[in-house]
């Protein structure tokens, strides 16, 4: 059966993420809503928060688009780019990207993950 899933009309109950292994400084508290996983779990889409810090958010074995909703973050890739992301920006990070993620007080996104072949 397919869907069209409207994330304003979604009860997901958060998903607090443990941020043990992936922080670098600060204590930042990570909350997923995976409001969508498709039949064959290959695609999976939602919300995403975190508070502030700075923390790996590696790529592997798929692709996302984000959307930013709110605040604002610094993503620096491992070729030494930056990138300030704010609320309205989109962008997708490929496979293999093994970013580092600088939030200052708070960001927050929809996503969208792909699971790469």
């Amino acid at each position: 059966m397919t869907t069209l899933t409207k994330f304003a009309d979604c009860d997901t109950a958060a998903v607090i993420k443990d941020t043990t292994e992936v922080t670098i400084s600060g204590a930042p508290e990570h909350t997923a809503w995976p409001h969508f996983v498709s039949s064959d779990g290959r695609t999976k889409s939602g919300m995403w928060q975190s508070t502030a810090g700075v923390f790996h958010g590696p790529i592997n074995n798929q692709v996302e688009f984000c959307h930013i909703l709110e605040g604002e973050a610094l993503i620096k890739t491992e070729d030494g780019k930056e990138f300030t992301v704010r609320a309205g920006d989109a962008f997708t990070m490929d496979n293999g990207l093994q970013p580092i993620w600088h939030v200052h007080e708070f960001v927050k996104k929809h996503y969208v993950i792909v699971a790469a072949d």
